[in-house]
């Protein structure tokens, strides 16, 4: 299966850490947030990773290059100096993308998830996975019902989660769309909507590196493990 790993983000909230560096090549401890992500998927075995880049790409291609230091191979996709949203990116760099399905993950994200556990129903067009809900979305996203999302309205649970950024996906999943700039959410929410969207729950380490303050948190937990 191949991976992707969404960094096309802007990282505004991390403002002034990304005025000139994007947030994923932003450091914890002795790597940066990305190499996290393609250690973790190259030990699980993911061998082909796509990395979708707005501003900075040429500062991802020198950290990074083609992969090889973390044996894998990596392919760009390139999405020029405005980003198009999270589903508006796999859009574009679905045809760098040879395995159906395919696994995608948020680059700022920090998380000990073993990937190679993941797979997806045959008749699901996404699977999510969830956690319990950080203090900074303590609403959450979804409800789970056995393996089904659902959205938090739905009265039939009031336990909500949160989704973490690591799903796997069905390329049918982006049939018919028509915007070339949108939110993966939306798609979800219409497969949702066809009891086509499943879940799993996750109750290991996440951390969402959203601000300053939460990568800072980050940075700590690692020097404490070290």
């Amino acid at each position: 299966m191949d991976a992707m790993i969404l960094s096309a983000g802007l990282g505004v909230r991390m403002r002034p850490l990304t005025s000139n560096i994007p947030k994923p090549l932003l450091s914890a401890g002795d790597k940066l947030l990305i190499e996290y992500q393609l250690e973790r998927l190259s030990n699980a075995g993911f061998s082909n990773i796509v990395i979708n880049t707005s501003f900075g790409f040429q500062q991802f291609r020198n950290a990074l290059g083609n992969g090889e230091q973390y044996g894998v191979q990596i392919n760009y996709s390139l999405e020029g100096d405005t980003p198009l949203e999270t589903g508006g990116g796999i859009l574009k760099a679905l045809p760098l993308i040879q395995s159906d399905p395919f696994l995608i993950v948020n680059a700022d994200i920090w998380t000990d998830f073993p990937y190679q556990s993941l797979s997806i129903p045959e008749s699901s067009l996404a699977q999510i996975v969830l956690v319990n809900n950080p203090e900074h979305n303590d609403k959450g996203d979804f409800i789970k019902l056995g393996e089904l999302a659902l959205l938090p309205t739905d009265s039939r649970s009031s336990q909500t989660l949160t989704y973490t950024g690591i799903a796997v996906l069905r390329k049918k999943l982006f049939e018919n769309v028509e915007s070339k700039v949108f939110p993966l959410y939306n798609l979800l929410v219409e497969a949702l909507q066809k009891k086509r969207l499943t879940c799993t729950y996750y109750n290991g380490l996440w951390f969402d590196i959203g601000t300053p303050d939460r990568l800072q948190t980050l940075i700590e937990f690692i020097e404490d493990k070290s």
